[in-house]
């Protein structure tokens, strides 16, 4: 190993050693030091706009001049409507009730053993992330509340922008009280400080979130020598029901696929059923492509739709991030279902239905992290659910699923409190 990849190594280890101190500092801070830590944060981001911005527009021209496509240059842009929004969700997180030290069960044994299971941090998350700068301040502002330490390392494409905001971060942390080693940020765009990460950090590292592409999180999973809470694509689909009203389903349709093509909320799939295809098709098709969306049918479709170009078995399983959708026919709630399970990667699905039956059987059959009944894919996020921000979409069963805020960054201890009671 050369001279710079041990100097690396040692300063990812020591990355790892500071932040377990951070972790502690965290556990034993109060409440209110945490909220008093997040309020400084989301005031140092508003104060810090202007150089924020600054490299946020080096981090812009040199995508532009990498090739970055439309989609992945609107995850990566901030201007000053986003950065107000990223501060006001840093507010939303010191708003929200403290998760740590509350008793999730609490019961009292025969013996007089008084047991309770309470909410405790994880310990030192590592967060890896790609082009979306805002993760730095959602994921710093949720692991502060939940009282973990966090090490972030975004992408090289808006490696500025997060460590712009990272400083404004620093800055709030300490005005609370709290080391800067709680919330530490790689500095370097070098692929090796990932390696790094993956194997742990000498066991400094508690949990490991990717968040960003396929290649990405198949690497993070393949190569993680900590435990990995997964976030997969959004192969999100549409299903409008025989009962659905044909209003709902075009703005429903319209929404969660093009009010904004690059999350991970936005719906890739249209699945219609086969009973009212030649009624609502043209009217769900007409308005995607006045909206400026390409569509991608199968045969049932392009029979109805000929204008649609024709899908290819890809399509069921792409995650666009573009103005393109796939349409297919299928047959009920059983067909939209077994759509779904082949080609869906479990993240979010919805319905659209005047008939409870109908919408109650699709939520039991649909296997997804988050299923919709008459509502748009896009719902598909951490601050619509109330949670102030999020870490991302968790896709995995274990642990957490769905939108990963503050209280799905905790795990639990048992406090046993007896009187001198000894076993037999």
């Amino acid at each position: 190993m050369d001279d710079a990849g041990v100097s690396l190594q040692a300063k990812m280890i020591a990355m790892g050693e500071a932040a377990r101190a951070g972790a502690r500092a965290l556990r034993l801070a109060s409440a209110e030091q945490r909220t008093t830590a997040l309020q400084a944060m989301a005031k140092a981001i508003r104060e810090d706009a202007a150089p924020i911005l600054a490299a946020n527009a080096r981090d812009i021209a040199q995508a532009k001049a990498n090739g970055l496509s439309g989609p992945m240059l609107d995850r990566l842009l901030l201007d000053e409507a986003r950065l107000e929004a990223m501060a006001a969700g840093v507010e939303v997180v010191a708003a929200l009730a403290d998760p740590l030290g509350v008793a999730t069960a609490r019961w009292t044994r025969p013996n007089g053993l008084d047991i309770a299971r309470v909410r405790t941090p994880i310990g030192v998350i590592a967060m890896i992330y790609e082009s979306r700068p805002n993760v730095t301040a959602d994921a710093a502002a949720l692991c502060v509340r939940s009282g973990n330490a966090v090490i972030l390392r975004g992408g090289s494409e808006c490696l500025a922008s997060s460590l712009a905001i990272h400083a404004a971060i620093v800055r709030g942390l300490k005005a609370a009280g709290l080391p800067a080693s709680a919330v530490q940020a790689v500095g370097t765009a070098d692929r090796a400080a990932v390696g790094h990460i993956l194997a742990g950090l000498n066991r400094a590292v508690d949990l490991i979130i990717p968040r960003g592409g396929k290649s990405l999180v198949a690497r993070v999973q393949a190569e993680a020598r900590a435990p990995v809470l997964g976030h997969l694509e959004g192969l999100n689909h549409v299903f409008v029901h025989a009962a659905a009203d044909p209003r709902k389903a075009v703005e429903i349709a319209l929404n969660a696929k093009m009010r904004r093509v690059s999350v991970c909320g936005s719906a890739e799939t249209l699945l219609v059923d086969r009973a009212v295809a030649d009624r609502l098709l043209p009217l769900l098709a007409d308005a995607l492509i006045k909206a400026g969306c390409e569509l991608r049918g199968d045969a049932a479709a392009l029979v109805i739709e000929p204008t649609m170009k024709k899908a290819q078995e890809a399509d069921w399983s792409t995650e666009y991030l573009a103005p393109i959708l796939s349409v297919a026919v299928v047959d009920g709630v059983a067909g939209a279902a077994a759509h779904i399970a082949r080609y869906g990667s479990g993240h979010t699905d919805a319905i659209v239905t005047e008939d409870a039956a109908a919408a109650e059987a699709f939520a039991a059959e649909v296997d997804s992290a988050i299923v919709l009944i008459n509502a748009s894919t896009q719902f598909a996020d951490g601050g619509e659910f109330g949670f102030g921000a999020e870490i991302g979409i968790a896709t995995d069963k274990l642990h957490a699923r769905g939108p990963v805020g503050a209280e799905q960054l905790t795990t639990f201890k048992y406090v046993v409190r007896g009187t001198g009671q000894t076993r037999p």
